[in-house]
């Protein structure tokens, strides 16, 4: 593994990394080259189980560092019901909603989140390793609602690791508030920070990059085993879709901070036959504004009804701009330096054209509260199914770029439950909830939440009181 500020910090093995995060230089961690599969590889895919798919894809990636016997295990148990509310026999099942538009949803986990598709694997992988190793670890992380829960249900009570998550004092639905504050205490330390997720995005970094606090581990995306456990979904439901190994497929994904849309483009890298990337944003559209004009520019994040994607720095996009740079590091450096103080950069910047994005097979769109209700609205008359507000952006978006003759994937990112204000504005009424979450809002433990100003030094003198 390679540092994206530092291609010399090498001899890393994927399990080092796995506790790390950050890299010292500020950078993230990637593999120095991306594993391909071949055509007969996928064939013989073709037909298998998620547990197997996932564990083809992980056994490239993590390079023998997890012995295979063991990473089975983890994957075995991860995905297994009662975990998995798998449908059909499927832990991510695809579903066709038209004519040649697909949802695959991601959602059948234990908080009802597509994060939960790598946090149940990544918790059983560091847990395994930090025993190995006769270690503990202190995790730090930032959420801007459903990353949180899914790290605590992964990571709750688990030997030896102990998490510290920051989310946004406003912004989340009463709904994932509840989820998480329910899973506070024993070894889980839930922060309100009174800012923005960008904000608490900010203190995360800032504080991995004081040496005091340089071992924290984070579950963030800028964790590669968050990458590295999403992958393998993309693989699954190209299999579902594509009527021959080999037929192109396009994908549509929600996204806010690019981890979700980097795994798609790297599961392309390994040779997945994905044609477009389609990246699709709420009012919060710093993503489509880069990949129509090259230009990365912050702007203050709104609050909006698919809240989880209402970002301004999406952390994981420094990944592809290492691609993008082949592998460059010192222009990677300078390029996320120059957006870190100036707030805007440009790859014209650097002598290079604005088609990079389009190139890759990127695309992008922006999709408004308005938007998001008539897509739930018609989805719903179509299909009789109903999708929470983050997917009604995929599909608002990917319609867009619909052709008649390539299917379309696109990424379900959560249940509809998490969303329901939004579910009735649209629908006129709420679904039953899944048992395991009715009522969630009233089983609150008392201080559920520690509430502080978004201050670097409140936040470490709080980190020095928690010990595992």
């Amino acid at each position: 593994m390679i540092s994206t500020r530092d291609t010399k910090a090498t001899n890393l093995s994927y399990t080092d990394v796995l506790l790390s995060g950050l890299a010292p230089d500020g950078g993230l961690y990637v593999p120095e080259k991306y594993p391909i599969f071949k055509t007969k590889e996928l064939e013989a895919l073709k037909e298998k189980a998620y547990a197997d798919v996932a564990f083809a894809v992980k056994q490239k990636l993590v390079g023998g560092s997890i012995p295979d016997a063991e990473l089975k295990t983890f994957i075995g148990k991860a995905y297994a019901k009662p975990t998995f509310a798998q449908e059909h026999g499927k832990v991510v099942p695809v579903k066709e909603i038209n004519n040649g538009l697909y949802i695959q949803n991601l959602s059948l986990g234990p908080t009802a989140s597509f994060k939960d598709m790598a946090m149940q694997l990544l918790g059983r992988e560091m847990a395994y390793e930090l025993k190995k190793r006769g270690e503990t670890l202190t995790i730090l992380g930032a959420t801007s609602g459903d990353t949180g829960s899914a790290a605590e249900a992964a990571l709750k009570s688990r030997e030896g690791i102990t998490l510290v998550m920051l989310s946004p004092e406003e912004g989340m639905s009463d709904f994932q508030k509840a989820q998480m504050g329910s899973l506070s205490g024993e070894n889980i330390f839930n922060v309100s920070i009174q800012g923005r997720f960008d904000d608490c995005q900010d203190l995360v970094k800032a504080i991995k990059q004081d040496d005091e606090f340089a071992n924290l581990g984070a579950v963030n995306s800028i964790n590669w085993g968050r990458i590295s456990s999403q992958i393998p979904y993309y693989f699954a439901g190209y299999l579902q879709v594509a009527k021959n190994v080999g037929d192109p497929v396009d994908v549509t994904v929600p996204s806010g901070n690019f981890g979700n849309i980097l795994s798609g483009y790297i599961a392309k890298q390994m040779g997945l036959p994905i044609r477009n990337l389609i990246i699709a944003t709420n009012e919060n559209n710093v993503l489509d504004v880069l990949i129509q004009t090259g230009e990365y520019k912050q702007k203050a994040a709104n609050i909006t009804s698919s809240p989880s994607m209402d970002i301004s720095k999406a952390s994981n996009y420094e990944r592809l701009v290492f691609d993008i740079f082949e592998h460059d590091a010192a222009n990677t450096h300078e390029y996320m330096e120059q957006f870190a103080q100036t707030g805007s950069v440009s790859f014209e910047n650097f002598g290079m054209s604005t088609d990079v994005f389009e190139s890759r097979g990127f695309r992008s769109g922006t999709s408004t509260h308005a938007d998001r209700i008539q897509t739930i609205k018609d989805t719903y008359e179509s299909s009789k199914e109903i999708i929470d507000p983050h997917t009604a952006d995929g599909v608002f978006t990917g319609t867009k770029y619909k052709e008649d003759d390539v299917p379309m994937i696109c990424m379900e990112t959560a249940l509809p439950v998490k969303f329901e204000h939004t579910i009735h504005e649209a629908l006129g009424f709420i679904p039953e909830r899944p048992e395991r979450f009715k009522d969630l809002e009233s089983s609150l433990p008392d201080h559920a939440f520690t509430v502080m100003d978004a201050n670097a030094e409140d936040l470490k003198a709080l980190l020095r009181t928690i010990s595992i």
